[in-house]
């Protein structure tokens, strides 16, 4: 206890010099507080992130979702970019930033290190993701490319069709074709984990 006193006796008494802090001086009365207290609504705490992982929230903080003219399974034309004008089908779909992934479009090699000591390294391609402003809906039966529409059918569905051939994309198949696609993929990922 008497070196704890000694101790603490010992730093009550230092004394620093006035060019310690970088020219400011060093007073022994208490600092301010290092929160400031304000009246008003306090302002957000924003994270810097980088450029490419910044995703536009709204006020609440949640992610803003871009409604898209395309879904999971729609055949498409690229209208824009080095892949102009060819044709396929969306195997998957990024809201945050409206991006879509399509099958064998926009083709990216891949360095891929060895895994075993004996392996060697491969060079792979894969599908990087476009903008979805990017493709066109394509109707395979005409072949041509159009806008989508929407209209709400008897029943009270709302279906999308294309405007130049009126062909109605929505239908039955396709939506029991890409929900047993998306059950497949989930069997497989809890076969593997």
């Amino acid at each position: 206890m008497a070196a704890m006193a000694g101790l603490q006796s010992s730093f009550t008494a230092l004394s620093l010099s006035s060019k310690s802090f970088l020219g400011q001086r060093f007073s022994p009365c208490p600092s301010p507080p290092l929160v400031k207290t304000t009246k008003g609504p306090c302002p957000p705490i924003q994270a810097k992130l980088k450029r490419w992982e910044r995703i536009k929230c709204k006020p609440n903080s949640l992610p803003i979702v871009h409604k898209m003219h395309v879904k999971l399974g729609d055949t498409v034309k690229v209208i824009a970019g080095r892949d102009k004008g060819k044709i396929g089908e969306i195997t998957k779909i990024v809201k945050h930033n409206s991006t879509i992934v399509v099958k064998e479009i926009n083709l990216k090699t891949k360095h891929v290190k060895s895994k075993e000591e004996g392996e060697s390294g491969q060079i792979i391609k894969i599908e990087a993701p476009i903008h979805s402003s990017n493709v066109m809906l394509y109707s395979k039966e005409q072949n041509v490319a159009s806008r989508v529409g929407h209209k709400i059918l008897e029943d009270g569905k709302r279906m999308r069709y294309l405007l130049k051939t009126g062909e109605i994309i929505d239908s039955v198949e396709n939506w029991q074709k890409a929900i047993k696609e998306r059950e497949k993929k989930t069997e497989e990922l809890t076969v593997a984990s």
